[in-house]
């Protein structure tokens, strides 16, 4: 009997398929049934080799040794992954074993994963593509009905490729190219660094804004309010509200415009990471990891999307999915829609998944067993599915201008005339335990022009806004349109980084201490900035990143040739070590951290500084050193601090509560004496116990 042998990204998908498909019997690291085999990787199971492993001289950083231009490229298994590759290695070269079936995660990424594991392995077997877009049972069946041969997907694989080598030349050089100029870790990316430089241009804008007063003078006559514009100083406020009280406002003018704000999108993953932040304060990459679960249980689409329309073949289905969701979400209870599912169908604007929707599973399981935080995203996904079939909103804008005491004011309201998808979207809002702003609506009474009333006047004082900090929402949004601008119009995926990586990309910032998290709002630290800065424009630069995202798309499409994307990325690799060869002697020090002085040095009177294990005479030719894990603290079981140090070298003693005797069992206080200070060691002794 013979067996095709399906891989899939992750245990978790490897069983949804195994059960669909009949492999039902469970083996060490595989599932077995029905003629298959189905098996798993861990995410990526092989991965480019370390840079020492091409020349053990790459083990240390130095300058003389960039750049590191892999020639031919290496690859290993991580050590925790080495029992699964070797299960699957073992599958791929199973006599018994004919085909192969590709079911990683259907993109870019998916695709690398599976063809490293398939070409260390040494397998030459056939190979078939599967493509889904939902764990759901009847989309796992319908596509092992239509498998394509993976060769079908060189060029998107070709692209997967580029991206990841390219991502390890610049990653590595620059790394390696900083760190040793600057004597500090700093870790450089093609998408984070300039994702960095964003948030410290932002930064620099708030520090440097200067706040400014300004006054405004409101008129009043029943509900009726209108406002001046923006006045400069409170003279002339004031002397205008004087002028005012009690005088007559005459309307000069009534403008009446009907206005239509049409329903929103779907998701894709990035507006629906962005919307999660704003209403539920979840970062973009909790977001992805609900998503993800909801899509390993079925209930949601593929989330790794950047397209906001469905296919032009889904119209029944979701027409299907609307009508189901009416009845189970409590905020659509008694709602009266009447689905356009039309302006969600765009197959021209789906690249390899459509957008994120519920799925039929889930309709019959509910919210059944679902975390608060899953529930929360289901909610978000369904209500925004329903605003995007739903009527267009309507209303009507009014403007009224009046003159009084020889100045103008403006008054703006707004009616509602139907109120389509919004209804829908407050209906949802209003359930929600989250950060929701209410539309204030300003209804003026009627209006006509000439007609006059009497006013009584006041002042406000008002100041101008800093910009202000991004946080993750708005930051993903310019991500997501970082260097549009200096894109062509046509081109298929613009801004920093992709759908997917975008969360990763800000975890990495928080993570290695270049950016860190108030509340909601995401502020570059200090090394942050000075990295910012000291980095040329061809890292920090969205422009270029862009276009590199952009030329990797091209490749996937087949329109770019791969050899030469890279060769201009070693190019850039190369002309990068060139040109930053040296810095000066003040900049080295930029990422040093700033040295707290404890006191003066007993043997030389420089400074003594904190380290991390020891207190430090900052004179180089001076061997004086107190040691934190010093044996005389040590054995009383007290922490040698920097209040004690601090003491013993301003007065040559310390009183220290708390040290332990080994004799009694008991701690005592103490006055303990900086003894000698002439060897290689400091000694200490207790002078008497308090």
């Amino acid at each position: 009997m013979s067996f095709q042998l399906v891989i899939a990204e992750k245990p978790s998908v490897a069983r949804s398929i195994a059960a669909v498909i009949g492999a039902t019997e469970k083996q060490t690291g595989y599932w077995q049934g029905g003629g298959y085999l189905v098996s798993w990787c861990i995410g990526h199971l092989v991965s480019f080799a370390e840079a020492g492993q091409y020349d053990e001289k790459y083990c240390k950083w130095k300058y003389e040794d960039l750049p590191i231009l892999p020639q031919p490229w290496q690859f290993i298994v991580p050590d925790e992954k080495k029992q699964q590759f070797e299960v699957l290695r073992a599958l791929l070269n199973r006599p018994d074993v004919d085909s192969v079936t590709a079911a990683t995660d259907a993109g870019r990424e998916g695709e690398l994963i599976f063809r490293f594991v398939y070409q260390m392995a040494g397998c030459t077997k056939p190979v078939k593509r599967l493509w889904v877009s939902s764990m759901e049972d009847a989309a796992i069946r319908e596509g092992f009905a239509n498998l394509r041969p993976d060769s079908d997907y060189d060029a998107l694989y070709q692209s997967a490729l580029c991206r990841a080598k390219a991502d390890w030349l610049v990653g590595i050089n620059a790394t390696r190219l900083f760190s040793v100029l600057y004597h500090k870790t700093l870790t450089v990316g093609r998408v984070q660094t300039p994702t960095l430089k964003m948030l410290v241009d932002r930064d620099a804008k708030i520090l440097r804004f200067q706040k400014e007063k300004y006054y405004t003078v409101g008129i009043h006559s029943g509900s009726l309010k209108a406002d001046s514009g923006c006045i400069a100083d409170a003279e002339t406020a004031n002397s205008l509200k004087e002028k005012c009280t009690s005088a007559v406002a005459v309307c000069t003018s009534v403008k009446r415009e009907k206005k239509t704000e049409q329903p929103p999108k779907l998701y894709d993953l990035t507006t629906l990471q962005r919307e999660a932040n704003r209403l539920f304060g979840f970062t973009a990459k909790q977001t992805l990891d609900y998503a993800q679960q909801l899509y390993e249980k079925k209930l949601l689409t593929y989330p790794r999307t950047d397209s906001q329309y469905l296919t032009e073949d889904m119209g029944q289905t979701a027409q299907h999915l609307v009508s189901d969701l009416l009845g189970l979400l409590p905020f659509a209870q008694g709602l009266g829609l009447t689905p356009e599912v039309g302006r969600i169908l765009n197959s021209k604007k789906v690249s390899d998944h459509h957008a994120i929707i519920p799925t039929s599973e889930f309709v019959k399981q509910g919210f059944t067993g679902l975390a608060e935080s899953e529930s929360k995203l289901m909610n978000l996904v369904c209500s925004k599915l329903l605003c995007a079939v739903a009527a267009p909103h309507e209303y009507e804008t009014v403007t009224a201008v009046f003159s009084c005491a020889g100045n103008e004011f403006t008054a703006k309201g707004k009616t509602v005339l139907v109120p389509g998808w919004k209804e829908i979207d407050q209906r949802f809002r209003s359930n929600l335990k989250a950060d929701t702003e209410e539309e204030v609506l300003n209804t003026l009474p009627e209006l006509a022009e000439g007609q006059s009333f009497s006013v009584t006047a006041n002042v406000s004082e008002h100041f101008t806004s800093p910009p202000k900090a991004y946080t993750e929402d708005t930051l993903l949004s310019a991500m997501e349109r970082a260097g549009a601008e200096d894109m062509p119009e046509d081109a298929e995926r613009k801004g920093l980084g992709t759908p997917a990586t975008r969360a990763a990309i800000l975890e990495k910032l928080v993570q290695m201490g270049f950016v860190q998290r108030k509340g909601k709002q995401l502020v570059p630290t200090k090394d942050g900035i000075n990295l910012a800065v000291v980095l040329p424009e061809s890292l920090t630069s969205p422009v270029l990143t862009a276009e590199w995202e952009n030329r990797l798309t091209e490749i996937a499409k087949g329109n770019a040739d791969a050899d030469e994307f890279m060769a201009e990325i070693e190019a850039q690799v190369r002309q990068l070590v060139k040109t930053y060869s040296c810095i000066s002697a003040d900049k080295q020090n930029l990422f040093q951290s700033e040295r707290v002085i404890i006191g003066k040095c007993p043997r030389c009177s420089e400074n003594v500084y904190e380290g991390k294990k020891n207190f430090y005479c900052g004179n180089r030719s001076c061997q004086f050193v107190m040691w934190k894990n010093d044996r005389f603290f040590e054995q009383r079981k007290k922490a040698f601090t920097p209040k004690i140090a601090a003491a013993l070298l301003k007065n040559g003693k310390a009183k220290v509560k708390g040290l332990y005797s080994e004799k009694t069992g008991k701690t005592y206080d103490a006055t303990v004496l900086l003894a000698d200070t002439g060897g290689k060691y400091v000694n200490y002794r207790v002078e008497r116990k308090e």
